[in-house]
């Protein structure tokens, strides 16, 4: 490394003792540049309504070799016209199937018209006699450390709320507290029913507020609240308070006013991270907080209730379907391709404003989220979709613009697929996405 560096200092590529070049230049200033004139548009230009519209018998077509894939097992499969809502093909699109993460389409749906895109979650801190409470709004993407207003994970941290308490205690002449932590804002089991084993590695224990999803080195926390909790108190300490003992689950005061106050990234960010990322720790938040909003039992089953009651009244179609979590990750979702389809026709109606953000935040086939490394064909960047994996399903909802620049909305269940068959599943519906998007189909 250091004889490398010789050789590149005597050359006069690196500065050191034997640089000869002459001193540069003073630096020219940045150019300036002519910024067109004339107002933006109010809105985006929508679908292109005179682009062809493929033809019934060719998706028909392309559905048969899709479904003739050996070990591919149920098949529902539905694509509509995004321009005007026609089905142009259904293939078992009312049965019910395993939807893997599909489910999260649902979820951000209920979750946007619930509470909006610019709603934020604070993480709180109220004092109640000699112990400051930390008080959980359903933030689990605070940072340990300082908050960074430019992100979505980490957007709130745990140390700016630790300085904002102590000047206030200071403030107040107090200078010794106890840590007490109110994470009840949810309630009922960590975890869906069915959801055990390898499946814990894709989530955490469903708490309202954690640091990072509750991530760690080995996986995720078995009480993620309580480590949040854990790490507000040293950085309280850090702040130059003295904590006492160790911290205890309470409840804060009911109608205490805050001691200070951080909130998260936007909802409608967090919903977009949620569906890049397939996010199941997100996904079951938003849930939850959807419950919340409707003022259902903050638990699993209030808030697959509350997703679908929210859908219900947003006029989506939900015959058939029946939820056992938010995220997909249980083996007992069921739900049909055309409750997906409706839900995305649903999202990017004009009048729909509210779900606008979605079809937005889906993945971009090679490009971004999880389907980043996938559909690297025609496909690739003209389709937005929805991934679900699990061990006998899997499956992709979204949209695509084919070759003909017609605007489609599709989803693709299979389920029952046979033993080590999920690659070959994708496989056969990624190929299957390509040649729609390649598809003139006239």
């Amino acid at each position: 490394m250091l004889a490398g560096y010789g050789v590149a200092d005597a050359a006069d590529v690196v500065p050191g003792p034997l640089t000869t070049r002459p001193a540069p230049a003073d630096p020219a200033p940045y150019p300036r540049v002519a910024l067109p004139s004339g107002a933006p548009a109010e809105t985006p230009p929508g679908p292109d309504a005179d682009a062809p519209v493929p033809s019934a018998a060719a998706l028909e077509s392309l559905a048969a070799d899709l479904r003739a894939t050996p070990g591919l097992g149920g098949l529902g499969l539905v694509v509509a016209d995004a321009v005007t809502g026609e089905v142009l093909v259904d293939d078992g699109g009312d049965v019910a199937r395993i939807p893997a993460s599909s489910l999260k389409i649902l979820t951000a749906a209920a979750a946007l018209d619930a509470l909006g895109t610019t709603r934020t979650l604070e993480t709180r801190t109220v004092l109640d006699g000699d112990t400051v409470v930390l008080v959980g709004g359903g933030d689990v993407l605070l940072a340990a450390g300082d908050g960074d207003p430019h992100a979505v994970v980490g957007h709130a941290g745990l140390a700016d709320l630790a300085r904002q308490t102590a000047e206030r205690l200071t403030a107040q002449g107090v200078r010794r507290v106890a840590v007490g932590l109110d994470d009840t804002l949810f309630s009922g089991p960590p975890h869906a029913p069915g959801v055990s084993g390898i499946d814990l590695d894709y989530v955490m224990p469903i708490q309202p507020l954690a640091v990072d999803t509750g991530r760690t080195r080995a996986g995720y926390s078995t009480d993620p609240a309580m480590d949040a909790a854990t790490a507000f108190a040293a950085a309280l300490a850090d702040a130059g308070v003295s904590v006492t003992g160790e911290v205890r689950r309470t409840r804060a005061p009911a109608g205490a006013g805050p001691l200070a106050a951080v909130a998260s990234a936007p909802s409608g960010q967090v919903v977009r991270q949620m569906l890049k990322t397939s996010d199941n720790t997100l996904a079951e938040v938003l849930g939850r907080l959807v419950a919340v909003e409707r003022g259902a039992a903050p638990d699993f089953e209030g808030a697959t209730s509350a997703v679908l009651a929210q859908l219900g009244e947003l006029g989506v179609n939900t015959t058939g379907v029946s939820l056992t979590d938010a995220s997909g990750l249980g083996a007992a979702n069921r739900v049909t391709a055309t409750a997906l389809v409706d839900t995305l026709l649903t999202a990017l109606d004009p009048a729909r404003t509210e779900l606008h953000a979605l079809v937005p935040s889906l993945p971009v086939a090679h490009l971004d989220g999880t389907l980043d490394d996938r559909l690297p064909g025609e496909a690739a960047g003209r389709v937005r979709a929805k991934t679900g994996t699990l061990l006998a399903a899997s499956s992709l909802s979204g949209t695509v613009v084919t070759a003909d620049g017609r605007l489609l909305v599709f989803s693709v269940l299979a389920d029952g697929l046979t033993e080590g068959g999920t690659l070959q599943g994708r496989q056969a519906i990624d190929a299957w996405a390509e040649r729609l998007a390649a598809c003139g189909c006239r």
